[in-house]
């Protein structure tokens, strides 16, 4: 028998699994990274190398995070960017991004994922775009080893200056030849496709108006070849549609179909601004959604259509997005944001259509199937993002997955007075730290602190390069 690791006692186990059992006195057991057994504790083996003890605590899958920007936790509250939406935002960004080096990459990162794992994160894309002064994936992915984060990682790009009709300024942008070169190198060096697998890689343009036709197509065509997913930012905002209206004639889902983006290895972030019948072409062809709902209200993009997307079967996963645009990594906190966010759009938009008034009157009907509930949104931070992200290993806890889990303290000043429904409650309370956070059957979280390696300092030298990289901007 390999390394072994024994939870027992848990109030409440969350499964996710297909039934979605909620395990009074739960556990599971793990050997070598992967369950083996998940039930009540008198089940299970008595013991085991590592033990854990969840007496008076939940226990959930290990969330998953679909989109996010790790080095942008260097530019968080930056004052020029603080009452922009997102095309300003963008030019206020650009040009401090550009100047990340290897040792603010690698710290960034930490810090980010650091602040995920604390809220029970186990599984972190990130959508890397900016390569200059240095800055590689690579130094990311050895953040995330180091850590011990399950990691999907972009050799995201790009191309399209200013110059060219795009937004990025020219000195931010890449040469399409050295991108897609280096895209192979970091494909060839580190995209694990084995169940259980800790790194994969993903092909990820950053948007329609910062990459080239071209380089949509060889990208796909790339991912393709090389059996990797593909990702990119889509439907974010109106100035987006425009764009692609004005330059392509498109609107930006259109377009990105004619260029081969469309499919079960594709998934797009934010997708806000889609129709009835573009819903039907995601649903249809197996592209994913990352919905991002911090992000999304902090920058006044709009709210992405999430209850129609689950209703007409379309994959959907939460992202924190940026810590400059969220300016957070609590995938905790997005959870509780996409539940509100959708009852908000519930009540502007009624399900007749349309009104001449904001708000609803108080004696409109809401049927169940209406609402997003608790339940849901936990869902959708689960099985919902390891299905966006191509993994049918994680997401849920029955034999056979991940042991990726974590674990909150249900005896604590948030949880006072809403244990009537303890799973619900860790989404309608507010969002607490977890106490455990396990992931490959390894605590990386534990009594509420990272323990497999010292914050301190990380966050002393993020604090310094984050002033320096910004100054004079």
């Amino acid at each position: 028998m390999g390394r072994t690791l024994l939870l027992k006692n848990a109030d409440i186990l969350v499964t996710m699994d297909d039934e979605r059992r909620e395990i009074e006195n739960g556990g599971l057991f793990a050997e070598d990274g992967m369950l083996t057994q998940v039930g009540p504790t008198e089940e299970l083996p008595k013991t085991a190398d590592k033990v854990i003890d969840a007496t008076g605590q939940i226990v959930l899958p290990g969330f998953v995070n679909t989109h996010h920007h790790l080095n942008q936790t260097l530019t968080r509250n930056l004052p020029a960017a603080q009452n922009n939406n997102l095309f300003p935002w963008l030019q206020a960004h650009y040009r401090i991004w550009a100047k990340t080096h290897p040792e603010a990459s690698r710290n960034s990162a930490l810090v980010g994922l650091a602040e995920l794992v604390l809220s029970g994160c186990t599984t972190v894309f990130d959508h890397s775009y900016l390569f200059q002064s240095g800055n590689k994936v690579d130094y990311q992915i050895e953040a995330a080893r180091d850590l011990g984060v399950r990691f999907h990682a972009s050799r995201g790009s790009m191309s399209l200056g200013e110059s060219k009709g795009g937004l990025p300024p020219d000195d931010c942008v890449e040469e399409e030849d050295d991108i897609l070169r280096d895209s192979i190198r970091v494909i060839d060096r580190y995209h694990d496709a084995s169940p259980g697998s800790m790194t994969r890689i993903v092909v990820a343009p950053c948007s329609p108006f910062s990459v080239s036709e071209d380089l949509l197509r060889e990208s796909a065509r790339l991912a393709r070849d090389k059996g990797v997913m593909l990702h990119t930012h889509l439907c974010e905002t109106l100035d987006e549609e425009r764009y692609t209206l004005e330059r392509f004639g498109k609107r930006p889902v259109e377009w990105m179909e004619g260029l081969d983006w469309t499919g079960p290895d594709v998934w797009f972030a934010h997708a806000i601004h889609v129709d009835d019948e573009e819903i039907r072409l995601f649903a249809g062809t197996g592209c994913g959604a990352a919905h991002c709902p911090c992000s999304n209200m902090r920058l006044a993009s709009g709210i992405a259509p999430v209850k129609k997307y689950m209703a007409a079967g379309v994959k959907v996963g939460l992202g924190v997005d940026g810590s400059a645009s969220n300016d957070g990594s609590n995938m905790l906190g997005e959870v509780r944001q996409a539940m509100l966010l959708a009852r908000l759009q519930l009540g502007l938009m009624p399900p007749e259509g349309p009104r001449k008034h904001a708000l609803l009157p108080p004696s409109h009907p809401l049927r169940a199937g209406e609402w997003m509930t608790a339940r849901e949104a936990l869902e959708l931070a689960t099985r919902g993002g390891a299905a966006v992200l191509g993994r049918d290993d994680i997401g849920s806890l029955e034999t056979g997955k991940c042991a990726d889990f974590f674990t909150l303290d249900l005896n604590t000043l948030q949880f006072a007075g809403g244990l009537h429904d303890p799973v619900a409650a860790v989404v309608f309370c507010c969002p607490q730290g977890a106490s455990t956070t396990v992931v490959n059957g390894k605590v990386v979280v534990d009594d509420g602190q990272i323990v497999t390696m010292e914050m301190g300092k990380v966050v002393t030298d993020h604090n310094r390069m984050s002033l320096e990289l910004a100054a004079g901007h």
